[in-house]
């Protein structure tokens, strides 16, 4: 038959199918009525079997009583006991009693222990039937009168039967003849004698032939008209789910089956649509998130750009009077009339504002062509598949190299303050001087020209991390503002001296590599940025975790 009537689960269990499970609750119906109408059927059979049998033995007793009477008539006295035996049988009286006039007994026929169930004394001349009890289990207990007859009309050569020696006949009632005896006969009714084990046998093969008939039948209308199409229903709900387009809804079955596969089938296009529909948003959303990362690519490169204007404009005087010794030096050489001491020491000393005037440049060039830093940065981008980590010391160093030659940075303290265990942050080296760049730039703008400070720590932080805190002096952060700092477009400054996009940017980076920054007052009143940002290891190891 197509399909399984019993299916492993999601959980190991073997599970019924539909069709064994309607079986079953039809087979308990079937049960529950067949079987107390199979007993009442029985009990009934078996209930007029016994009245029958009843009926027929009180006619059987009486009928042989009556014989019994009849052949002591005409029989002699030693035939007695033969008449009686012959009587006896399965089928026929259990036992036979003979009375006298008086109702004492005289003989009697039978199994010793049925015959012991036939009184000792019965009423003279009264019929009676009643039920007994015998050893062999219930029977009928059937008495009639004998009476006396006309001696005219007792055949020639028999005596009549008399009554015992010294005993008077008993009197007749009026217009009847006297009774010269009685005769008592047990007829067997118990129920094993009843033949109501056939008929029930029949009964109960009947009841179980119209209860296996209705169980097949059951089968076969149930397999034709549920089992099937709800296993086509599944064939095409798996083809479905395997990546087929429609859903092929079977057209045979009842009804309620038919509508179900089309109400499926509909919810099935309906899915398809969303599906699609669903594709098409995540293919937008994709693309938002392309170029939101592209924005935020352009976004960072153009403050990268703005810090690296603002390095270009302090680095003005730097290098213009590197340049003026340089043009004096040349000058002074061309117009001859020095010795070659001169010449020499001369020549020295414009190497060396050349040189100077070089590193200022590499310095900035360096930090505004990212990719070329990364390249040759210790701490840059490794191999293939693997985040860029840099190094908080090596940053720092980078920094103070391109704010040393700052005019901001004149006459301001620059304290450093670095722990040897601090760990690899998991923010590429030019993304990491980009930042402190950014502190460090805003914190010279904040402190006074003369006693101005700025401490810079780097210590390792709870859980493996690094702190970093930059610290000033100034006038610190308004209340007003400290909870909108880090939002873009946000300065302290004057107009036209800020983008408002440093701090923001800041932020950005930082919590792209897993970590924090905020803003503190300072043990001064100033203000003190706090970045926090996991280890190198600690953020690897999360994302391998979290890699499927």
């Amino acid at each position: 038959m197509p399909g399984e009537d019993g299916r492993q689960g999601a959980d190991d269990t073997v599970r019924l199918g539909i069709r064994l499970q309607l079986l079953f609750a039809l087979g308990a119906l079937l049960v529950l009525a067949f079987v107390p109408l199979f007993f009442a059927v029985a009990s009934l059979t078996r209930a007029t079997l016994g009245g029958a049998r009843a009926s027929s033995a009180r006619a059987l007793g009486r009928a042989i009583a009556g014989h019994v009477v009849a052949a002591r008539a005409t029989r002699s006295a030693p035939d007695l006991p033969l008449l009686l035996e012959a009587q006896l049988g399965p089928d026929g009286a259990s036992a036979i009693g003979v009375y006298d006039a008086t109702g004492a007994l005289l003989d009697r026929a039978g199994e010793p222990d049925v015959a012991a169930a036939l009184p000792a004394s019965v009423e003279a001349g009264a019929e009676a039937t009643r039920p007994v009890r015998t050893a062999r289990g219930g029977a009928i207990l059937v008495i009639v009168p004998e009476h006396a007859r006309a001696p005219a009309a007792a055949p020639p050569g028999r005596a009549t039967a008399a009554a015992p020696p010294g005993s008077a006949p008993a009197a007749a009632p009026p217009g009847r003849a006297p009774a010269v005896g009685s005769v008592a006969v047990l007829v067997s009714t118990d129920p094993s004698t009843v033949p109501a084990a056939p008929l029930v046998r029949i009964v109960a093969l009947y009841t179980g032939v119209v209860a296996l008939a209705l169980l097949v039948f059951a089968y076969f209308s149930m397999t034709r008209l549920v089992v099937r199409p709800i296993d086509a229903l599944s064939q095409a709900a798996r083809r479905v789910a395997g990546g087929a387009r429609d859903l092929e809804v079977p057209r045979a079955g009842a009804r309620e089956l038919a509508e179900l596969g089309a109400s499926l089938a509909l919810m099935t296009g309906r899915l398809r649509a969303d599906e699609e529909s669903l594709r098409a948003k995540i293919a937008e959303v994709e693309r938002y998130a392309t170029d939101l990362k592209s924005a935020q690519e352009r976004l960072v490169r153009s403050e990268r750009l703005a810090s690296v204007g603002r390095l270009a404009a302090g680095l003005a005087h730097e290098i213009g009077n590197p340049i003026a010794a340089v043009l004096g030096f040349q000058e002074l050489l061309l117009a001859g009339g020095l010795t070659k001491a001169e010449e020499r020491d001369f020549l020295e000393r414009m190497k060396r504002e050349t040189e100077r005037i070089h590193k200022i440049l590499r310095d900035l060039l360096d930090f505004a062509r990212p990719a070329a830093r990364g390249a040759r940065a210790p701490g840059g981008a490794g191999q293939a598949g693997q985040e860029p980590t840099g190094s908080v010391a090596e940053a720092l160093e980078d920094v103070v190299s391109l704010v040393a030659p700052q005019k901001v940075f004149r006459g301001v303290e620059l304290a450093r303050d670095v722990a040897p265990d601090v760990p690899p942050v998991p923010l590429s080296h030019e993304r990491l001087v980009q930042v402190l760049l950014n502190l460090l730039l805003n914190a010279a703008d904040a402190v006074p020209r003369a006693g101005g400070r700025i401490t810079v720590r780097a210590a390792r932080g709870a859980g493996g991390g690094a702190r970093i805190e930059v610290e000033d002096n100034g006038p610190g952060i308004a209340e007003e503002v400290r909870d909108t700092l880090f939002e873009p477009f946000i300065t302290t400054k004057e107009v036209g001296e800020g983008t408002g996009l440093g701090l923001a940017v800041c932020r950005g980076l930082v919590e792209a590599a897993g970590g924090s920054i905020g803003v503190e007052r300072g043990a001064d009143g100033g203000a003190r940025f706090v970045v926090l940002l996991p280890g190198a290891e600690t953020a690897a190891g999360g994302g391998a975790k979290a890699a499927p």
